[in-house]
């Protein structure tokens, strides 16, 4: 019998948790989740989610054509778009849908998937995107009061009016997608957006008084008040709690009907402190109470950072924070400036289901400072560059990083060097670097790179058999080194540059000589490589 390459024997004799096939099941998308490692199933298999969210007010048909030309420029399969609950039910009990069902047909012929933002009571914190007979009825559907009585921008999350009017509009429109997305088009949906409140840190109105005052919830494991449970942070975990409360009631009443995958996102705080009331959204998802989410809103799939924060150090911690065994990896929102695509690496290497810059629409809006001044090329090919490597292989990474190890970096703005260990190998990724030579030699003019000082630069590896490994990556350097438990004479015995075909490994070419010598260097173009270990006696 003819031996399968060791990836191959890999996958073979791995356990079969998806088909092959990707033909459309009938299957609702869902989350699956073992050993730490998460994917999203869309059509019975694993799906990387190369997304693109579209400007807030691009929900309309009118923008549509400026959208599809910019997703298939940077060859993102899934764009994400806003339903705003002001659009679908702008008289109460009147129902109008017009615009998600043109958004479906148009995904269908555009080839591409949808992730639908419901945008109700909370936007950005805000009730903008609620509908103009919530906003103007404050005694049906109270703000929020202030620790001196006054009112506060934000929609209570402890008024049931406001949640029982959000929760009938929410339940339409999953109805709405039952019985016409039954081709899954849609494959994720976001609860709210950016939930919480900003320099009040939560509701003192009557109502939310008493329930401050009393017991906190036996799911949160604690005893007493909140505020003997949560001392100086007990407002704050008390609107997180009521908050992912409301978004949970929604999800439960959505999935009755059609069990897609929800979400909520977080507007962040600083990562490395704790939060102070004044310069947060209390109430939010943000990674230091995330515990009361998973408490309080058990029908939500996962949380996910929305990404502004340029230091790097903050991203990488973001993305560890949301990174756990019990919350899928997801960056549903990104800032689309350039310097933001090299942390898709980093994301995708630590297992993440989807990735997506915010704004990607031709429309003319621009977001900066938090995003790009302009989308010119130089901008888009930052995120195209990536996503075209991965679109030819979105399953089957999705399968890889799934079942096996991977480990994913982006340049610091430090621009030193990072190493992890897989298997018996220690991989460092270090950057600024030539194809050819290192900066320290001395037989050859030492000269930087155009992009050495330039925030660019990423790459993932993954695992795939005890002495074999994927990589792939932009404008960085990967060296291979024996770790402690490698065998003596271990060497990297072969470099093979190629590409995913269901599954399998499809050889182009081989690297050696210059290729090899000086590390496994990535530049411009990335590119996917299979990397063999071995030792010799």
């Amino acid at each position: 019998m003819k031996r399968l390459p060791v990836f191959l024997a890999a996958l073979a004799t791995a356990a079969p948790a998806f088909a092959q096939s990707v033909a459309p099941s009938g299957e609702v998308p869902h989350i699956v989740s073992r050993g730490g490692h998460h994917a999203l199933i869309v059509d019975g298999a694993p799906f990387l989610m190369l997304g693109a969210q579209v400007n807030n007010s691009s929900n309309a048909a009118s923008a549509l054509p400026a959208v599809w030309p910019m997703l298939d420029r940077i060859h993102a399969n899934t764009v994400e778009v806003p339903i705003a609950w002001q659009q679908v039910e702008p008289v109460e009990g009147t129902f109008d849908f017009t615009f998600l069902q043109t958004l479906l047909d148009q995904a269908r012929a555009h080839d591409k998937r949808l992730v639908l933002l419901w945008f109700g009571a909370y936007k950005n914190t805000g009730p903008g995107y609620a509908p103009d007979w919530v906003k103007q009825d404050n005694r049906r559907f109270p703000r929020m009061k202030t620790r001196d009585g006054k009112d506060h921008g934000v929609f209570s999350p402890n008024a049931r009016a406001t949640l029982e009017a959000d929760k009938r509009a929410f339940i339409r429109f999953i109805t709405y997608l039952r019985d016409h997305d039954r081709q899954n088009t849609t494959i994720l949906v976001q609860v709210e957006n950016e939930t919480g409140s900003y320099a009040n840190p939560r509701d003192f109105g009557p109502q939310a008084q008493r329930l401050f005052i009393g017991p906190v919830p036996a799911a949160l494991g604690k005893r007493g008040t909140w505020s003997q449970a949560y001392g100086a942070q007990a407002d704050r975990a008390f609107n997180s709690w009521y908050t992912a409360a409301y978004c949970n009631a929604l999800a439960v009443a959505g999935k009755a009907i059609k069990p897609l995958p929800m979400y909520a996102n977080a507007a962040l705080a600083d990562p490395f402190k704790v939060p102070n009331p004044k310069d947060v959204a209390n109430g939010g998802p943000q990674q230091d109470v995330l515990d009361i989410w998973k408490a309080a809103a058990p029908a939500l799939d996962f949380e996910a950072p929305d990404i502004y924060d340029r230091k790097s150090a903050d991203v990488f911690a973001f993305l560890d924070g949301y990174k756990r065994p019990d919350n899928a990896l997801a960056v549903p929102e990104i800032g689309n400036a350039a310097e933001y695509a090299r942390f898709f690496w980093a994301a995708i290497g630590r297992g993440a289901i989807g990735f997506s810059p915010f704004g990607m629409d031709a429309t003319g809006y621009y977001n900066y400072p938090l995003g790009a001044k302009r989308l010119d090329d130089a901008t888009l090919d930052a995120f195209a560059v990536p996503y075209k490597l991965f679109a030819g292989m979105q399953r089957d990474w999705a399968k890889i990083a799934f079942e096996h190890p991977t480990w994913g970096t982006a340049k610091g703005d430090d621009g030193a060097p990072q190493s992890t260990t897989l298997g018996n190998w220690t991989i460092t990724a270090s950057y600024g670097e030539w194809q050819l030579g290192r900066r320290t030699d001395t037989w050859i003019q030492s000269v930087p790179p155009p992009w050495a000082s330039e925030p660019v630069g990423g790459a993932v590896v993954a695992q795939v058999a005890p002495d074999q490994y994927l990589v792939a990556g932009d404008h960085i350097r990967i060296e291979f080194t024996p770790g402690n438990g490698a065998p003596k004479n271990a060497f990297v015995l072969r470099v093979e540059e190629g590409r995913l075909v269901k599954g399998a490994f499809v050889v182009d070419r081989l690297w050696n000589g210059d290729q090899t010598d000086h590390g496994l260097n990535f530049i411009d173009q990335p590119t996917l490589l299979r990397v063999t270990v071995g030792h010799y006696e």
